[in-house]
């Protein structure tokens, strides 16, 4: 039982009775009092010292609350998409029959504080530069300065969406399926060949007299092309086929391009939905594609593995880059992953900051991530390339 304020415990003996006077005291001694030191006058420097003591205290207060012009990136959390979320498969499938998986297709994440409505303080950047998996960057490397946080979100709310799609295609298409694609034009690139010569609304039908009936039949046909060459692209305007002549240019990397953007829609053999909340962007792409092949196929691909990885997933099947691979191999290793699929193009960036535990696979293409998590399954991956 708890003691009462101001009385004593009922569960401890406590004596009620006054206690006697002592008897025959003798009297107090009288000692002399010494002399009181007086205080040392403040001078001069000392009430500046002081001074300027307070006025550090109060500047290191406002400056630790002031909001600083710094992006902060950490490990984020990981998401098997071979499992569950709240229950619901994060992949689902159906028109087609699916196999169970015993290992582990972890996607990454980075968590980033800084810019709108996430700003962060001296004290927080202070810590992120002492921190071996933090990231400091200036807040406009990874946020336009215009953007406001809606703005940001829903832009990476759309970019999660788009890769859910383009893994769902490529990883289909590497099954062996057909996926019809209707590519329309939903815009040109200023001062390219395309520009005044193609429509919003067209539908590219062929190239060079070639049908085109998907992006990856487009993109095989624009392999053949040297940038500065001339081609023919045959196109559904309003329903009438017309052909147009457009001037190739070079994207800067020694291809040649058209100059368009396409919004495609396709008409899926399998209908696949992927379930996630909270995690937004394209760099889910690869291990969403991982997970929809691994369901399909009755082959245990990570045959109770824990495999991780990050990239971006294009309809034709490629690996793309992606932001903070450090933090991502941390997040990684972290959740038990003891191997990690990696982007070629990442590759710089990885070397040097592999965690213990952990090994990195160096992959360009979807087909090169599936023979990969393969090897891993069947204990064959010694020969796999690294970073």
């Amino acid at each position: 039982m708890a003691a009462a304020a101001g009385k004593p415990r009922d569960d401890v003996p406590v004596n009620d009775e006054p206690r006697p006077a002592a008897m025959d005291a003798p009297a107090p001694e009288t000692v002399p009092s010494a002399p009181v030191a007086e205080a040392p006058a403040l001078t001069p420097r000392a009430i500046t010292l002081s001074v300027l003591t307070v006025v550090l205290a109060v500047l290191m207060a406002v400056a630790s609350a002031v909001p600083l012009p710094y992006a902060i990136s950490g490990p984020g959390p990981t998401r098997n998409t071979l499992g569950d979320q709240a229950g619901v498969p994060l992949i689902s499938i159906t028109g087609a029959a699916t196999y169970p998986a015993t290992g582990k297709l972890l996607l990454t994440t980075v968590s980033t504080a800084g810019g709108p409505g996430y700003p962060v303080s001296l004290g927080d950047v202070l810590r992120g530069w002492a921190s071996s998996s933090l990231s400091v960057l200036p807040v406009e490397d990874v946020f336009a300065p215009s953007q406001s946080r809606a703005e940001i979100d829903q832009a990476n709310q759309a970019d999660m969406i788009s890769s859910q799609e383009d893994a769902t295609v490529s990883a289909l298409q590497e099954l062996g399926y057909t996926v019809p694609t209707t590519l329309t034009v939903d815009s040109t690139v200023p001062e390219s060949g395309a520009d005044g010569v193609v429509e919003h609304g067209d539908v590219v039908a062929s190239l060079d007299g070639t049908a085109v009936t998907s992006f990856q039949d487009l993109s095989a046909g624009m392999d053949a092309v040297q940038p500065g060459d001339t081609v023919t692209l045959g196109v559904l305007r309003g329903g009438t086929p017309t052909d147009l002549t457009i001037h190739t240019t070079d994207d800067g990397t020694g291809r040649a391009i058209l100059g368009l953007f396409i919004d495609p829609t396709f008409d899926f053999p399998v209908d696949v939905s992927i379930k996630i909340d909270d995690i937004g962007g394209p760099s889910a792409g690869t291990m969403f594609a991982l997970g929809i092949i691994d369901r399909l196929t009755p082959v245990d691909e990570a045959n109770g593995k824990v495999i991780a990885g990050t990239g971006t997933m294009d309809l034709t099947g490629e690996v793309g880059p992606i932001g903070g691979i450090q933090q991502k191999l941390i997040g990684a290793r972290r959740d038990g992953a003891a191997w990690f699929l990696a982007p070629a193009a990442n590759c710089s960036e990885v070397v040097g900051h592999v965690p213990s535990g952990l090994t990195v696979v160096r992959i360009a293409t979807l087909h090169e991530a599936r023979e990969a998590v393969v090897a891993i399954g069947d204990g064959t991956a010694a020969s796999l390339p690294h970073c």
